[in-house]
């Protein structure tokens, strides 16, 4: 991989991890309903899952959509259904309890890591980056490199959105206005799904 089309690479896994997307939306809710300590595995998860997909996608995973598009359609059905199923969630999260405790719990690891494979945007993040950037002459060091350097430019990434969340915390002193943030972002995620069923 040349230093042009390395460069080039990182512009997009940095644009790309930290543009508003499911994972954002959903660790930007955490960080505002957990704190950011709660939030750690549900990041990690994000990341480390999505950085395993790259991999295990380069690895000849994409080719078994090629022989069998049914698959596609299937995991696209399977992710909408999934992503309105978090969006109900977080829309219907009870915000405080009596003490100022939750009854709700953040994602954990394996739930982030698992969303990945059904996360439309990781699918498109990940397809474009082993297509767009990995060159065939050096497929498995191609590969190697796209996989880590995407994972080291994630994390930091979707840190900032549970960060954020945290901020935002602040002025969601009362839990009405935490409720009015947690609807606002389940409409955030349903919004997020149209560009599957356009």
């Amino acid at each position: 991989m040349t230093v042009d089309l390395f460069l080039a690479f990182v512009a997009f896994a940095f644009v790309s991890s930290i543009t508003p997307g499911p994972n954002n939306i959903m660790l930007m809710a955490s960080g505002a309903n957990f704190g950011l300590r709660r939030t750690l595995p549900h990041m990690f998860g994000v990341g480390l899952g999505f950085t395993l997909m790259i991999a295990l996608v380069g690895l000849g995973l994409a080719g078994v959509f090629e022989v069998f598009p049914i698959l596609h359609s299937v995991l696209k059905v399977v992710a909408i259904v999934y992503m309105l199923w978090l969006a109900w969630k977080i829309a219907t999260a009870a915000p405080t309890m009596e003490g100022g405790k939750t009854d709700a719990t953040p994602m954990t690891f394996l739930q982030a890591a698992a969303f990945q494979w059904v996360n439309p945007k990781a699918w498109t993040m990940a397809l474009t980056a082993i297509l767009a950037y990995v060159p065939p002459a050096d497929w498995a060091r191609g590969l190697i490199i796209v996989t880590l350097a995407f994972g080291a430019v994630n994390i930091p990434c979707v840190t900032v959105w549970a960060w954020m969340g945290m901020q935002v915390r602040r002025f969601l002193g009362t839990p009405q206005r935490l409720r009015a943030f947690n609807i606002t972002m389940a409409v955030l995620l349903v919004a997020s799904i149209y560009p599957i069923v356009g």
